[in-house]
């Protein structure tokens, strides 16, 4: 019995020093963390079980049956996030650098399984040169079976994926198709193509960094969600996120303990709107005092700044935000804003997770760029989205509502539940000066001056809105927390059902 738990504790010991230790410190000089300390600083401690610590690569051509390292550069399986079940794979660079084999995407499929299984999140750190090519068409058979479990996994669970060194080739689709991806600045990096072959292809010369970056992701692209300086920071981070998801699509937001009075009033509020309707305020201010502990979880800070989403609680329990943000672009909605909250709007939908919708929208965004870009598609996946979402939807109209865009933003018409209104609100089909011109053509200055202060004083108000029931009610901006708290409350057992089909077209 003695030689087998002998033998157990070297296989074990083989296995935790994956490629060696020279090749574990050379991560280190990089400023990186090994797979396994990834993994530490991850979950709770003490929490991981480990799977397949032993499997190894099966591959026999260009010498590779000389070179076996148990784990095959993968490591994989279950531990708890603050006390909650969660499923994990960490790619391994010190072995192979981790590079992906038949055995190695073996792995990593039967922990998605399980977390299909049990319903539970998934959280992929990556760290691969790419699939491995000693094993040829084996490694894309390995890259496709866990591209299929990506796909049905999609609304089932929450699929997170922490970029955390080099993610080039086919390897970029599975982190693409997940829910949320993190990047580290620095020292990973996501393209379909190299610098290499961009140059030998089209002749650019280009980086790294520049070329699939997290900071070219994060701000440029929108394919990453937030860039964080280390391994540290964005392990730390996917802690605090995963505490505001439900484990699947089967079970509750999560509710933790909130000392924050529900019906706090905010008089601060009440003056947040500047005098002139061409002045901008931080619409991170109204989010910030309406969610509790003002704790405002941001996605995609740094790309489409027009629009804001992330997630808070009210009442302890997790809500996704979406709001125009007048700061960037007036807050008009464009391309790049519209595809960042549509997905947004569309996962918080697939997991039950009520959407709180703040609008200061005078419009979608003008120009030839626009347009000839395809801003009619774009557009129509935020009106999409909001359409065919089921769960509570809380609307607030601070200021402008004009045009399409005021429909787009969560409105009466496309089944909002609660659409309130501030005094401040502005809903109408355009802003008072483009309407008179367009109704008053030909007038004097004079008369279209005159017109226009009509137009104001008959519409730059909520209440033709509210006199057609379009809003439910005008309410005071210090009362705006006390209103969404009790109207979740009352949405909490809402039942709706969208008609049958195989699955819905949304205009991509």
């Amino acid at each position: 019995m003695s030689s087998t738990i002998e033998e157990l504790e070297r296989r074990r010991a083989a296995a935790r020093l994956g490629g060696g230790q020279k090749r574990i410190d050379a991560q280190h000089a990089k400023g990186k963390l090994t797979a396994r300390e990834r993994i530490e600083v991850l979950l709770d401690q003490g929490s991981f079980e480990e799977l397949d610590m032993y499997v190894e690569h099966n591959c026999v051509d260009f010498g590779m049956q000389d070179q076996i390292v148990p784990g095959d550069g993968v490591i994989t399986g279950s531990g708890t996030v603050n006390g909650r079940l969660v499923f994990v794979f960490s790619q391994d660079f010190t072995v192979f650098g981790g590079s992906l084999s038949e055995r190695h995407a073996q792995k990593i499929c039967k922990v998605m399984d399980m977390a299909m299984k049990v319903g539970a999140p998934l959280i992929g750190l990556n760290d691969s040169g790419g699939a491995r090519i000693q094993e040829g068409v084996a490694s894309l058979a390995g890259y496709a079976e866990v591209f299929q479990r990506n796909v049905l996994a999609s609304g089932v669970v929450p699929q997170i994926s922490l970029i955390m060194g080099p993610c080039a080739g086919g390897a970029v689709y599975s982190p693409a198709m997940t829910d949320f991806i993190f990047m580290v600045k620095d020292s990973s990096y996501m393209f379909v193509t190299g610098p290499d072959v961009v140059k030998t292809v089209t002749n650019e010369i280009v980086t790294q960094e520049e070329l699939g970056g997290a900071v070219t992701h994060t701000t440029k692209s929108g394919v990453a969600d937030l860039a964080f300086d280390n391994d540290i920071e964005a392990l730390l981070a996917a802690r605090d996120f995963v505490d505001y998801l439900p484990a699947s699509n089967r079970e509750a937001v999560p509710e933790r303990p909130c000392d924050d009075p529900w019906d706090r009033i905010e008089e601060s509020l009440d003056t947040l709107i500047p005098p002139s309707a061409n002045q901008p305020y931080d619409m991170h201010e109204l989010i910030r005092k309406t969610l509790d502990e003002g704790e405002f979880f941001e996605i995609q800070p740094s790309h489409a700044g027009n629009i804001l989403i992330g997630f808070g609680r009210i009442e302890g329990r997790t809500v996704g935000v979406v709001a125009n943000q007048p700061m960037v672009l007036a807050g008009c909605l464009d391309i790049n804003s519209s595809k960042k909250a549509a997905r947004f709007v569309r996962f918080c939908d697939a997991f039950d997770i009520p959407i709180v919708t703040f609008v200061d929208v005078p419009g979608f965004l003008p120009g030839v760029g626009q347009e000839h870009s395809g801003i009619i598609k774009h557009g129509a996946k935020l009106l999409f989205a909001y359409a065919e979402a089921t769960v509570p939807k809380i609307t607030v109209i601070t200021r402008k509502a004009y045009g399409g865009a005021y429909d787009v933003m969560s409105s009466k018409h496309l089944r909002g539940d609660l659409n309130y209104a501030w005094p401040t609100a502005e809903i109408a089909v355009m802003g008072a000066k483009g309407a008179v011109e367009i109704i008053f053509r030909g007038r004097t200055p004079e008369e279209i001056a005159e017109r226009t202060a009509e137009y104001e004083a008959r519409f730059a108000n909520p209440f033709v809105a509210a006199s057609k029931g379009f809003v439910d009610e005008v309410i005071m901006p210090h009362s705006t927390r006390r209103r969404i708290a009790l109207g979740l409350r009352k949405l909490r057992n809402k039942q709706l059902e969208n008609p049958w089909k195989k699955h819905d077209n949304i205009p991509l």
